[in-house]
Parts: C-alpha cells; structure tokens; sequence
C-alpha cells in the first residue's frame, strides 16, 4: 500500500518524481505552495506525512508540532549542511535532495510508523505536547555527567507556582522560593510563563522590555535556541548569597501568541540543562481553550501553563486564605483534575490573617477545607504581612534581603523545605507567639 504524501517546494529535479513512479512507496496526493495550505491538507487526513523540498527556512518545531497533533510526519529534504544540522537539531527527519529514490522511500515509510505510534500514545487529551522532541539547544549542550548517572537525576527540578485567578500572591512565592534555593547554593532560574498577566520583572525591579521568554521561543522554534543565547536571556538577579536567572514574561497580554508549546518546551528543556531547579510562575487557566477557536492551527494561549504542569516534578497551587479565595481554589483543583488527572498539587493557603479567618485563623481554615476541600491536604500557611511584602516589592528585593526575620519569610522557607514545618509555629502573629526560625 502507498504512503500518501503532500509536498511543497518542489523543483524541475524533484526527487518526489523518481520515487513516486520508480519504487511504489509513496503516492503525491498534493503539491502545496504554502505552508497554510501545506497543514490544511494534513489535518483533513489527505496525507500520512509531508514533505518539505529544498524550501526549509521556514520549517519550525511549531509548524512540526501542529502536523504530529493531527498524526501526520515530517521529513525535510535539503542539501544545505547548515540547514540539515539546524533541521535535526529540532528532532526532525531529514535526507539529501539528491539521495536515491530506496533511500528517500524508506525515510518516509519511518516518519509514517513514528507519527502513527505518536500520536496512539497522545500522553494528554487536553492538550498537545511538541510533536518533535529536540535536542537541548539545537546541538546538545549538557552538563558533564558519569557514564552511569541516571538521566533523570542530570535535569534540572521543575517546580511550577499555578492558582485561580485573583492577587493569592503566587508570584511573590514563586520568587522567595526560588531565591532561598538559590541561597542555598543551587542553581536557579524562574520562568515568568503567565500569559494574562506576567509580573515576575516589576517584583524584581528590572526593564521588562526584553520579553525574554519570548525571545527564547523564537529562537528555539528556529532550532538556534544555544547555551550562551539562553543565559544572555536570563540575566542573573542576586538573592542574598546567591544568584538566580529570571526568563521575564511578555510585556503586554496580548503577545501571548509567541509563547507557542513546542518552543516552550524546548526552552524548558534547555532551562532545566543548565540549572538545578527551575521555577516557573504560571498563567491561572487549566482551560483546553484550543477547543474554542475556529482555526484548528491557532496558538493556544493557555498551552505554557497546561505544559508546565504536565511536566512539572512539584506543583505548587496558592489560594487566597479568605472566603472567595478558598472556594476558588476548590473550583480551579477540580477543574485541574479534569484537565490533567496525573497532577497532584501542593495545597498553599497565603495570606492568613485573623480579621478574614476569625480569632483562630489555621484550625478555621484546616476545618473548613477538611470540610469543603478536595482530597489535597492543605500543605502550607502562610501569613499576612502586607506592610513586609510591601517593603520588598518597593525595593525590588527577596525577603531573604529586606526582611530575614520575618514570619512571612519563615513561612516560605517552609515551603522550600517541607519538613521544617514540625518545628514551625503558628503563622499568624499574636502577643504571645514569638517569630522564630526553623533550624
């Protein structure tokens, strides 16, 4: 049985012609001149996989993404060196323009097999992961290892800060936590990855001009995504003793669309190469909004956080400790649940105060979650102190520099450091209770 193939950038040596009427493999069912035309033709299932001749600048892990999301392979033809090692750098398949019809042929029967078995094994229903997995950086750029070390324990620790809507403080957590490991010697880099409303730049008092995010999603879409362009992007932010690499988010809400999956996973990938732990601050919405667009191709804005989350080793999800924020967060864990069954959040409750909560604000809090709540235990609390954050944010500092001794500080080192909490005290402040640190 032939292979049906849909084509673009074909030439008066168009090796697809040797090979349709000479080995039997394949069968041309269309010649595209765009590459719009080139993705309608394979998500109406016309093709089996495309094939891209000589015209290659313009072939991205996005464009590859959105064919592997329909079942479809990929295989680009070029005798350009550069071109091929950029092409393979993002995991795609390539062969000469000039090889022999068997070759190209059996190049092709493998895409098909790969992109049938891919797309059997979709790891998530609501949403698509990078159809073409690269490699870090275009040309692997990997921290040096023992032959033996696991793989596993070579990638950085993903931590991802997700929540409902609403001011629950997400960020201001995401962004101690991140500075009391980089304090503790880690290497750290957070990812402002919130697409309705990044702030992680004006928390740390830079230029947020830059976008840096989004300036590494273009480049690894393109597969020139390097170790030295990436550290360039994430300019180091002292934290106390430490240093930390911040991704800043894009400057206005609506550039969304150049936060694309595919490349966002690659800068993911490329993040977690080159740190120990890499935090990221996340948009609010779990929601499968590629359901709700009339073009079945266009950018998902909600695809960074459903990824981050996907691929996350901890989730961290903050509420607001009041009577709207517990009730959504309750709402936004089961529509989390229902998104992605295979994340289990660590519950954290900020901002804990009395005048919200009552005169015991942990035992009213822990009841009525015990009562109302999913399954998640509550993990963490964390106390109001308005006038302490204040003061951070205004200097542009972590609470490791402008506040050290606070409880608000002690909290989240607690968050950091799960098992301090045995010897934490309460979070709220009162006469009687003292602040003291974890030892």
């Amino acid at each position: 049985m032939r292979i049906p193939i849909v084509a673009i950038g074909s030439h008066e040596d168009d090796p697809l012609l040797a090979l349709e009427s000479r080995s039997g493999v394949v069968a041309v069912v269309r010649r595209c001149k765009e590459f719009a035309e080139l993705i309608a033709a394979c998500q109406s299932g016309l093709a089996r996989v495309a094939v891209v001749v000589g015209a290659t600048a313009d072939v991205t892990l996005t464009l590859a993404d959105r064919l592997a999301t329909s079942g479809v392979g990929l295989v680009c033809l070029t005798d350009d060196d550069g071109e091929r090692r950029r092409l393979e750098g993002l995991g795609l398949v390539t062969a000469s323009e000039t090889a022999d019809a068997q070759h190209i042929g059996a190049v092709i029967a493998d895409a098909a097999r790969a992109a049938g078995q891919q797309a059997a094994n979709s790891p998530s229903s609501s949403f698509s992961l990078p159809g073409a997995r690269p490699a870090v950086f275009g040309e692997p750029v990997a921290r040096e290892r023992a032959p033996h070390e696991d793989e596993r324990k070579a990638r950085g620790h993903v931590i991802a800060f997700w929540g409902p809507i609403g001011s629950s403080g997400r960020t201001t957590l995401a962004l101690n936590v991140a500075a009391e490991m980089a304090a503790s010697g880690r290497g750290v880099v957070v990812i402002d990855a919130d697409t309705y409303g990044p702030s992680v730049a004006a928390h740390l008092g830079l230029l947020d001009e830059s976008a840096g995010l989004a300036q590494a999603c273009r480049l690894a879409d393109q597969g020139m995504l390097m170790a030295e362009n990436l550290e360039r992007l994430a300019p180091a932010v002292v934290a106390g003793t430490g240093e930390l690499r911040v991704l800043t988010g894009i400057t206005r809400s609506d550039r969304w669309g150049e936060l694309r999956a595919a490349a966002f996973g690659a800068v993911l990938d490329g993040c977690r190469a080159l740190s120990d732990v890499v935090v990221v601050d996340t948009g609010f919405s779990v929601e499968a909004d590629e359901e709700l667009a009339f073009d079945a191709v266009a950018p998902r804005r909600n695809a960074t956080t459903l990824l981050t989350l996907e691929q996350a080793d901890r989730v961290v999800a903050v509420g607001a400790a009041d009577a709207v924020g517990m009730p959504r967060l309750v709402r936004a864990l089961d529509d989390l649940e229902r998104s992605l069954p295979r994340v289990t959040p660590e519950v954290v409750f900020n901002k804990v105060r009395r005048a919200s909560l009552g005169r015991f604000p942990e035992r009213s809090l822990r009841e009525a979650w015990e009562r109302f709540g999913p399954s998640q235990p509550i993990a963490a609390l964390v106390p109001f102190e308005p006038e302490t954050a204040d003061a951070a944010l205004f200097s542009g500092q972590m609470l490791l520099e402008s506040a050290p001794g606070s409880r608000l500080r002690s909290a989240i080192r607690e968050i950091v450091w799960p098992s301090r909490q045995r010897n934490r005290r309460s979070a709220v402040s009162s006469d009687r209770a003292g602040a003291i640190l974890p030892r």
